[in-house]
């Protein structure tokens, strides 16, 4: 089978799977495991972003999406010359990847091309996705050993903060504007033993007044923008010291804010949800759970952003 990836998320899932060497074209921002970046890309963002302050970038996605385009663009002729059985992408979020109608034309020229979308809003059903792809590439077996373990995982978190006192967090998932966390972070948060009750629950992440974060005082902030990895995010830090109020929240107070590798960990719906929820376990409890990630995942903001 010959299988297209058009979202890093399921990338993430067919080497989950054993089937990298299946794997003929990924998007551009597909990185993990790191040996995917050599193969050859069929979907790039529309526009270079990375020169954008936070502002722009959402002025820039507003507009676009606004206007019914797309943030992407399908390498057409790439994609023939492919010739996949299986393309795998999401109806989830415009932000993330191909529009469905972009990826619908995509399997023109491709007669025999299936599609797979992945539009998990809860852990459940991104362990759902996993299944299918499992059905799709003749993996259950594979699919199935995978969720156990991951299964396991979880339940070791779950057990080791129950009946601990759950801390008020908010995880923002962009600075300016201010948006909280969306789809299953909130399930994330409850896991590793903490409570966000700013987060849009099974629901896309929305812009919230930063009046309303003063109001809640969050005693543990997380910095986890969007398509961000760990050091990106950590730049965006000293944008929050401009914030009225900054000063006084308990999370500020407490030296309790942290900035987290989002890409690995909390917005790709693959099997580093994990991860993710161990990594948020050991913030928030440390003395109960151990982050033994390979990479550091996390970094506490400075002091000197009070």
């Amino acid at each position: 089978m010959r299988i297209v990836s058009f979202l890093p998320a399921a990338t993430e899932i067919v080497c989950a799977l054993g089937l990298e060497e299946s794997l003929v074209g990924i998007s551009h921002e597909c990185d993990f495991p790191a040996q995917v970046r050599s193969k050859p890309v069929v979907v790039r963002s529309a526009k270079d972003t990375s020169v954008m302050t936070p502002s722009e970038v959402d002025r820039y996605v507003s507009e676009t999406l606004r206007s019914g385009q797309s943030l992407y663009e399908v390498d057409a002729e790439k994609l023939i010359e492919l010739q996949p059985d299986l393309i795998i992408t999401q109806a989830l979020c415009d932000l993330c990847a191909p529009s469905k109608p972009q990826a619908l034309k995509a399997l023109e020229g491709l007669p025999k091309a299936k599609i797979l979308y992945l539009t998990p809003h809860t852990l459940a059903e991104v362990w759902e996705n996993i299944r299918e792809v499992g059905r799709a590439t003749e993996r259950t077996v594979n699919a199935e050993a995978l969720l156990k373990r991951c299964g396991d995982r979880l339940e070791k978190v779950r057990m080791k903060t129950a009946g601990l006192q759950r801390p008020k967090v908010f995880c923002m998932e962009w600075v300016d504007p201010v948006y909280n966390a969306g789809h299953w972070v909130a399930e994330m948060v409850l896991l590793a033993g903490g409570r966000d009750e700013l987060a849009s629950r099974e629901k896309d992440s929305v812009r919230i007044p930063w009046e309303k974060v003063v109001a809640y005082a969050p005693e543990v902030l997380i910095l986890s923008p969007c398509g961000f990895d760990l050091e990106k995010a950590s730049q965006q830090g000293p944008l929050l010291r401009g914030y009225p109020g900054w000063e006084s929240l308990p999370a500020v107070q407490n030296q309790d804010v942290y900035a987290v590798d989002t890409n690995a960990y909390f917005a790709r719906p693959g099997p580093r949800l994990v991860e993710g929820v161990e990594l948020l376990g050991h913030i928030l409890h440390p003395e109960e759970i151990d982050w033994l990630g390979a990479a550091p995942g996390f970094e506490k903001l400075s002091p000197a952003l009070r």
